[in-house]
C-alpha cells in the first residue's frame, strides 16, 4: 500500500461533498411535513463515517467515471443505511439508546414517529433514485440495473433477510457458516451494491465490476467481524452507542464463536482478500486499499 497516501483527508473531502449533496437533496424542516422531515433529519445528520456513500463514489472514479453521476445514487443509499439504523435501535429489535453518541430517534421521537422516519428514509431513497432532475445524466439501463441492485441488496434478499436472521438466532448457538451467512446479508449486502452500484455507472466493464463486488463482500465481511470486536473491546465514547450489547442480548458473533484472536485473524484474511480483488487495478484504486486497511483497524 503507498503510505503517502492521505486517508484522512480524502474521508473528509467525501464525506464533505455527500452531506453537501444530502443537505440539497432532502426537504427542508418546513411546512405540512415539518414533524417527519425533523425525525428523517435528526437521524441522517447524527453524525456518520458515510462510508457506503463514499464506497460509492470511490468506485465511479476507480473505472475513470465522473463522481457528480453517482452522486444521489451515493446518497440515496445513504438514505437506506440511515432507515436500517433507526429501526434496527428500536425496541423490538437491538432496543438501544445511544447511536453515534446522541440518543436514538425513538428515545427523541417515539417509536410510531421513528417507525414512520425509517419508513420515509427507505421511500426518499427511491424518489431519489428516480428523480429526472438528479439522474438525467445516468443511462437509463444503468440506473434500472442499479435500482434493482441496490432493491434487492436492502430488501428480504439481503439486508432484511440478514436481520430476520439475527432475530432469530438471537439467544441461540449457531456456527460459523450461518453467522457468516447472515453478516453477508445483514451488513455485507449494501456495502456490495454500493461499490458495484459506482462501478456500474462509472461505466466500468464486466471484470472490473466483478472484482469490485468481490473486494465489497469481503470488506463487509470484515467490517461485521470488526463491529463484533469492538463490542467487546471498545468504549461507549468510541463507538458512541453501547458496548457489550451482543453479550446482553446473548447473540452469535464471531468472538463468541471463534474466540477473541481468531475473529481478529479472519478480519485480517478478509482484507487480504479484498486487497487482493484489486490487482488488476494501479494506482486509481489505492483510496479503495486504504479504506480496507482502515476498517481493519477503526476503533469505532
Amino acid at each position: 500500500m503507498n503510505r503517502v497516501f492521505d486517508l484522512k483527508a480524502y474521508l473528509k473531502e467525501k464525506r464533505t461533498l455527500v452531506e453537501e449533496a444530502l443537505e440539497q437533496y432532502l426537504p427542508k424542516r418546513e411546512g405540512t411535513y415539518q414533524l417527519i422531515v425533523d425525525a428523517m433529519r435528526y437521524s441522517l445528520f447524527a453524525g456518520g463515517k458515510r462510508l457506503r456513500p463514499i464506497l460509492c463514489l470511490t468506485a465511479t472514479e476507480v473505472v475513470g467515471g465522473d463522481l457528480r453521476v453517482s452522486l444521489p445514487v451515493a446518497c440515496a443509499i445513504e438514505l437506506i443505511h440511515t432507515y436500517s439504523l433507526i429501526h434496527d435501535d428500536l425496541p423490538a429489535m437491538d432496543d438501544d439508546d445511544l447511536r453515534r453518541g446522541k440518543p436514538t430517534s425513538h428515545k427523541v421521537f417515539g417509536e410510531a414517529l421513528a417507525i414512520l422516519a425509517g419508513d420515509a428514509l427507505l421511500t426518499e431513497a427511491f424518489y431519489l433514485l428516480t428523480h429526472p432532475k438528479f439522474t438525467h445524466s445516468i443511462p437509463d439501463a444503468s440506473l434500472i440495473r442499479v435500482i434493482h441492485l441496490i432493491a434487492e441488496a436492502s430488501g428480504f434478499r439481503g439486508m432484511v433477510g440478514g436481520q430476520v436472521i439475527d432475530l432469530k438466532a438471537t439467544g441461540k448457538k449457531i456456527n460459523a457458516k450461518e453467522l457468516e451467512t447472515m453478516d453477508r446479508h445483514k451488513t455485507g449486502a449494501l456495502i456490495v451494491a454500493s461499490v458495484k452500484s459506482g462501478a456500474i455507472l462509472g461505466g466500468g466493464t464486466k471484470e472490473q465490476i466483478e472484482s469490485l463486488g468481490k473486494y465489497g463482500y469481503h470488506i463487509g465481511l470484515a467490517f461485521q467481524i470488526v463491529d463484533d470486536v469492538l463490542d467487546i473491546e471498545g468504549t461507549t465514547i468510541e463507538l458512541g452507542k453501547e458496548t457489550k450489547a451482543d453479550q446482553k442480548m446473548k447473540k452469535s458473533t464471531y468472538p463468541s464463536i471463534l474466540g477473541l484472536e481468531k475473529a481478529k485473524e479472519l478480519a485480517s484474511l478478509h482484507i487480504r482478500h479484498a486487497i487482493e480483488s484489486l490487482k488488476g487495478f494501479g494506482d486509481e484504486a489505492e483510496p479503495l486499499r486504504a479504506i480496507a486497511y482502515y476498517i481493519k483497524d477503526r476503533r469505532r
